[in-house]
């Protein structure tokens, strides 16, 4: 079967660079994806470098199968599925503990906002899904329509950060009384016509997008519970790598760094002072790197 996940990794030499794989290491990659990361992580690391990848997503876990078993190197990976915010369970089971470097890459791949069965993006229309494990929990459909107005409002005003929220939750709420929502390009239009038309190069839908997909995957709550589980892992000399792509996982990423680096026993050593972002040439060559992230620090106790 060929697998048609197809997923560009974001600031990869970058990320090469902060983990530096040895021969012989143990490595984690929280978010596996379609395996871009995890394939240059586990040529680093030979002979000998192991990899556990974690994701959500099974297409994702079949994807980084077939690529790493073309490369050689299905043998050197372990794959499971399931959120992150399991990490330290998914690891311990999986025999990974001490590890010498974790990475997490955050948002939503390409092969997910590209096909329109996944409910992700509204520049082809699909069933309003957004689920990044299309095994588990309620859809964006759900959450459209059944949440009060109320709810609706706080969730787009605090993850979407969209200052039309409670207009828009209130159009979301007056249509779905003659309608319910089952369509991406359906819930966009009301959006649209609730905002009032574009702004400037951002479709008026994509913040109330983005804060649905976050609520339906539970996305900073999960962050927040994974980076502790992340940071216990670590060998002595480990690295801890993420690449965020909005503010709000980018802002939580930054505090738990800073929390961790500081006080009188210390975990980590922030690497990164700033966050590395892509050159112009990967912005030219690959659009969604534009927003991408990637901090850094290295456990020193």
């Amino acid at each position: 079967m060929v697998v048609t996940f197809q997923h560009t990794p974001v600031l990869l030499a970058e990320v090469i660079a902060a983990l530096a794989p040895r021969p012989g290491g143990r490595y984690l990659d929280a978010t596996v994806g379609g395996g871009g990361h995890a394939l240059a992580v586990l040529q680093a690391a030979q002979p000998g470098g192991v990899l556990l990848g974690i994701d959500a997503d099974p297409a994702a876990l079949a994807a980084t199968a077939e690529r790493l078993a073309e490369a050689g190197l299905g043998q050197q990976a372990v794959l499971r599925h399931g959120s992150f915010a399991d990490l330290a369970v998914l690891a311990t089971e999986a025999g990974f503990t001490a590890v010498d470097g974790i990475l997490f890459d955050l948002g939503v791949s390409s092969y997910q906002l590209d096909t329109p069965e996944r409910g992700f993006s509204f520049a082809a229309d699909g069933p309003l899904d957004m689920r990044l494990d299309p095994t588990q929990g309620p859809t964006a459909a759900d959450l459209v329509n059944r949440l009060s107005e109320r709810e609706l409002a706080d969730i787009i005003f605090q993850y979407g950060e969209e200052h039309a929220a409670r207009r828009i939750a209130r159009a979301i709420v007056e249509r779905r009384r003659l309608q319910p929502f089952h369509a991406t390009a359906d819930l966009a239009a009301v959006v649209a016509r609730a905002v009032g038309g574009r702004h400037g190069r951002i479709h008026p839908a994509t913040r109330t997008f983005q804060a649905l997909r976050i609520a339906v995957n539970h996305e900073l709550d999960r962050l927040a519970a994974a980076l502790p589980q992340a940071v216990a892992l670590l060998a002595l000399g480990g690295k801890l790598a993420v690449i965020s792509f909005h503010s709000l996982e980018d802002r939580i990423v930054k505090q738990f760094l800073r929390a961790e680096a500081a006080g009188e026993a210390p975990r980590l050593a922030i690497i990164t002072k700033k966050p590395v972002v892509a050159s112009a040439a990967e912005v030219a060559a690959n659009p969604r790197a534009r927003s991408a992230k990637l901090r850094v620090a290295v456990r020193i106790a």
